[in-house]
């Protein structure tokens, strides 16, 4: 690994590797770009789903994974199944809004369920004018009687429209940004609330909904009312390295794919990694891999020990591994020439669905603005006002 795991945590990461490789091939359940029920079920029966859920199977109480162990689910299984990977990784985004903020009783009703994989989770937070610029949500919280009607449009969701219960974030208080956003719990039942499936580049289930008037109640809210914002940062902090685990796991991938193909590839009179510039190329993706689970697992650890840079970790644990995978897996093409483009091939998948992280939960841009407002202090000079 390259970092201090303790015993527990590398046994961990063992079992998982396993459980991965039973996955491997076991054919998607549903069609490419949808939510594959059947396999969200193979994932609890392997234990890789309760896994993100500690408390949900064993009649203890439900907690979050710690960030290290969401970071060993998500980069074990990204090595072997980005499918697999992605389906167990949006079940927790969508539910642990929940997890970390709901109501007792919102817990109990659906934190179960989904780890189970008998409820699919969505995580609502997008907009088509508010992707980047989180605190600019437009999606409307209209007051009625004792509750609200929701009215407005989100965009790119992942897991819907099939989903059966959405973490949506709307406006409350029109004008206060960040400080006007309410988290509610949605069922998918609701009226009201209808969606469709995006085609995107990579197999993604991604989904458009409208709400009309949608109906939700004080029981329905996550969170306090109006501090919503803070909801979904408090989940994406979380989930920000993980992120970058999965990247990592993308990343590992290729760099063994591109050393297997060098090794046994010759090219004028000898194997392709004994060419220096073949060899080089290998050791600046190897480096950069590693430098990346790095900074994944120091992110990990800060959220895990309460430390005070969460923030500003996890952001650099993103940045820098989404940006890597991408560095590595192209690479990892150029050495493998055309073979690597046919459809079907391990890089050809890669390429396609590398490219989507450095956008999601916050692109690479948000991230650099993120760390740049982050930074400590430079010793010796007085605080800014």
């Amino acid at each position: 690994m390259g970092f201090a795991l303790n015993d527990a945590d590398r046994a961990f990461a063992d079992w998982v590797g396993e459980r991965a490789a039973e996955l491997a091939a076991t054919p998607p359940g549903e069609p490419v770009g949808r939510v594959d029920r059947p396999l969200l079920r193979r994932l609890r029966d392997l234990g890789l789903l309760p896994a993100l859920f500690p408390g949900a199977h064993d009649g203890g109480p439900l907690r979050e994974a710690p960030a290290t162990r969401l970071c060993l689910l998500r980069e074990r299984l990204a090595r072997v199944d980005t499918h697999a990977e992605t389906a167990l990784a949006l079940q927790g985004l969508g539910a642990y809004p929940l997890l970390q903020s709901g109501t007792a009783a919102q817990r109990r009703r659906w934190i179960p369920a989904v780890a189970a994989g008998e409820a699919v989770a969505a995580f609502a937070l997008t907009e088509p004018g508010a992707g980047s610029d989180a605190a600019a949500l437009a999606l409307r919280a209209e007051p009625d009687g004792g509750g609200w009607r929701l009215h407005g449009e989100k965009t790119w969701i992942s897991n819907a429209p099939d989903a059966d219960f959405y973490t949506l974030f709307a406006r409350t208080a029109p004008g206060a940004r960040a400080r006007g956003v309410t988290a509610f719990l949605v069922p998918a039942d609701r009226p009201g609330l209808t969606g469709s499936s995006l085609e995107m580049l990579s197999e993604h289930a991604l989904g458009h909904l409208v709400l009309d008037g949608v109906p939700v109640g004080a029981d329905d809210v996550v969170g306090r009312p109006d501090e919503g914002f803070s909801v979904a940062m408090r989940t994406l902090d979380l989930f920000r390295p993980s992120v970058g685990a999965f990247a990592v796991g993308m990343a590992d991938a290729a760099l063994a794919a591109a050393r297997e193909h060098t090794r046994g590839r010759h090219a004028f009179g000898a194997p392709l990694d004994r060419l220096q510039t073949v060899a080089h190329t290998l050791a600046e993706m190897a480096t950069r891999v590693e430098a990346a689970r790095l900074l994944v697992y120091a992110a990990a650890e800060e959220y895990d020990t309460g430390g005070d840079a969460v923030t500003l970790r996890a952001a650099m644990a993103k940045l820098l591994a989404t940006e890597t995978a991408q560095y590595v897996v192209d690479a990892a093409v150029q050495l493998h020439g055309a073979r690597a483009l046919r459809r079907g091939h391990l890089l050809e998948r890669l390429y396609r669905e590398v490219r989507a992280p450095r956008v999601y939960e916050g692109a690479s841009e948000v991230q650099r603005q993120i760390i740049a407002r982050h930074l400590p202090p430079i010793p010796g000079t007085p605080p800014t006002s």
